[in-house]
C-alpha cells in the first residue's frame, strides 16, 4: 500500500499559492484493508476514506469507464492492480494529473502537467475529458481563477463537441450550483462566462445571460454599449470590491431583462427591471439555487435603476423605496443590494473607479428610518385612541420626518458590512 498526495495540492504548491487541503490516492490496497489500518469509509459512488487522524480523504486508486450519460454514468473499479498512472489517466487536466510521494517528494507526471503549468495553459488529459460534462465547468471555473492560463486550442474544441453531443444537457442542477458559485467567487468571474459563452454551454445553461451579447445600451450611461461586455465588467467590480456570494450573483441576474426587449425600442430598455425580476426566478428554479441569493437577485432585478436615481428622491419616496427593498425588517440584505448597485455603476467602461454617493445615502437613509422612535410613537398613537393601519401609518410618518431631517442634516452617513 503506497498514498500519494494528488491533484489541487500539488498543482497549488508547484504555482506558489497556498494549500489548504490534500487529496490521496492509494495505490496496492483494499476497502478492507483501509478499514483494518483506521481509516472511515465515506464514499458513496467508488472508495473513499478519511485518515483516521487527519481526517483528510484518501481515495483508493480506480479507473472510470462509460456507461450512460451525465457525470453519474460511469463504472468505477478500484482493485489493488490499478495503478498511480492508470488513476491519473482518468483526471480532468494535466496540471491535475500530478502525483507527489510524500516522503521523497519525487513527481510523478506522466501527462506533462508540469510542462502546462510553465505554460499557463488548460488541458485535457485524454479524450475521455468529454464524458463528464462537469469538467467543462470546473475548466471554465479555473479559467476564472487562474486569470493567465489559456485553454489549449484542442480541448477548446472538445468542449464544443460535448455541447454538440448533448452531454451538457444532462448536468444536474446541484453541480452546476456548486461550480457557477464557485466560479462567481473566483478573482476573475467573467472568465467563467467567457469560456462557457466560447464553447456554446452558457446558451444552454444559462440562455438568459447568453442573449445579452449584442444588446445595445444608451452610449450616454453605458460607454460599452454591448450589455454582455456590461455584465462582464459588472461581476469584475464585484470582484474587485470583495463582494460576497449574493452580491455577485445578484450582479449576475439583474440586467437579464435587456436580452429580451424588442430590437425595434433599442437601445432603450423601458421596464426592463420587472422582466429581469421574472427571468432570474426562471434562472434560481431551474438551479436550484439557494434562497438568500435568489431573494437578493430579486431585489436588485426590481429596484437596482430607482436605486441609482435615489439623489433625485424626497424622503417619502426613499421610505417607499425602503419599504419595497423590506429594508427596515432585512437591513444587511439592504446593504447587499446597495454594494450590488455600485458594482452595476462601476461596471461600464472608464468609471471603474467613480463615485457612487448612493449608497451612502440610502444606507444613511435607512439607518435614520431604523433609529426614530417608533415604540414611542406607536404607544403614542395607541393612547390617542388609534388602532391597526393607523398606528402603523403614524410610526411610518415619525420614520418618513427622521429621514427627512437626515436630508436635511446632509445625510452623513455611516455604510454598513
Amino acid at each position: 500500500m503506497k498514498a500519494y498526495v494528488v491533484g489541487g495540492a500539488v498543482r497549488d504548491r508547484l504555482l506558489g499559492r497556498p494549500v489548504n487541503d490534500h487529496d490521496w490516492v492509494v495505490v496496492g490496497s483494499t476497502p478492507e484493508a483501509m478499514v483494518a489500518a483506521g481509516y472511515t469509509p465515506v464514499g458513496r459512488d467508488f472508495p473513499v476514506f478519511l485518515h483516521p487522524q487527519s481526517r483528510e480523504e484518501y481515495a483508493l486508486a480506480r479507473t472510470e469507464r462509460k456507461s450512460g450519460r451525465g457525470y453519474q454514468g460511469f463504472v468505477v473499479m478500484a482493485s489493488p492492480e490499478v495503478t498511480l498512472e492508470d488513476d491519473l489517466a482518468r483526471r480532468d487536466l494535466t496540471i491535475n494529473a500530478i502525483a507527489e510521494d510524500p516522503a521523497t517528494g519525487e513527481l510523478v507526471d506522466p501527462f506533462n502537467g508540469r510542462r502546462d503549468l510553465q505554460q499557463r495553459v488548460l488541458r485535457h488529459v485524454s479524450d475521455a475529458f468529454v464524458e463528464d460534462p462537469v469538467r467543462l465547468l470546473r475548466l471554465a471555473r479555473l479559467a476564472a481563477r487562474f486569470a493567465d492560463f489559456s485553454v489549449a486550442p484542442e480541448t477548446e474544441a472538445l468542449l464544443g463537441h460535448m455541447v454538440d453531443n448533448g452531454e451538457i444537457d444532462h448536468l444536474v442542477p446541484e453541480r452546476v450550483w456548486q461550480e457557477l458559485s464557485r466560479g462567481l467567487m473566483e478573482d476573475r468571474p467573467e472568465r467563467l462566462f467567457e469560456v462557457l459563452r466560447g464553447c456554446g454551454a452558457l446558451a444552454r445553461l444559462l440562455p438568459e445571460v447568453d442573449r445579452l451579447w449584442g444588446v445595445p445600451q444608451p452610449a450616454a450611461h453605458h460607454p460599452e454599449i454591448d450589455t454582455g461586455v456590461h455584465l462582464m465588467l459588472v461581476l469584475g467590480a464585484a470582484a474587485r470590491l470583495q463582494a460576497p456570494l449574493t452580491v455577485r450573483y445578484a450582479c449576475l441576474c439583474h440586467d437579464l431583462g435587456k436580452g429580451t426587449t424588442p430590437p425595434d425600442e433599442w437601445p432603450r430598455h423601458i421596464a426592463h427591471e420587472a422582466r429581469s425580476a421574472r427571468l432570474a426566478k426562471q434562472v434560481g428554479d431551474r438551479w436550484k439555487v439557494p434562497a438568500d441569493c435568489r431573494e437578493l437577485a430579486d431585489v436588485v432585478a426590481r429596484e437596482h435603476g430607482n436605486i441609482h436615481r435615489s439623489a433625485e428622491l424626497n424622503a417619502a419616496a426613499l421610505m417607499r423605496l425602503l419599504e419595497r427593498c423590506d429594508a427596515l425588517r432585512r437591513p444587511q440584505r439592504f446593504h447587499e443590494a446597495l454594494l450590488a448597485c455600485e458594482c452595476d455603476a462601476r461596471g461600464r467602461l472608464g468609471l471603474e473607479d467613480a463615485p457612487y454617493p448612493q449608497r451612502e445615502r440610502l444606507a444613511a437613509a435607512l439607518a435614520a428610518a431604523l433609529a426614530a422612535d417608533a415604540h414611542g410613537a406607536s404607544a403614542e398613537a395607541a393612547a390617542a385612541g388609534l388602532s391597526g393601519p393607523a398606528i402603523g401609518e403614524r410610526v411610518r410618518a415619525v420614520r418618513i420626518a427622521a429621514i427627512e431631517a437626515a436630508i436635511e442634516a446632509g445625510l452623513q452617513p455611516r455604510v454598513a458590512g
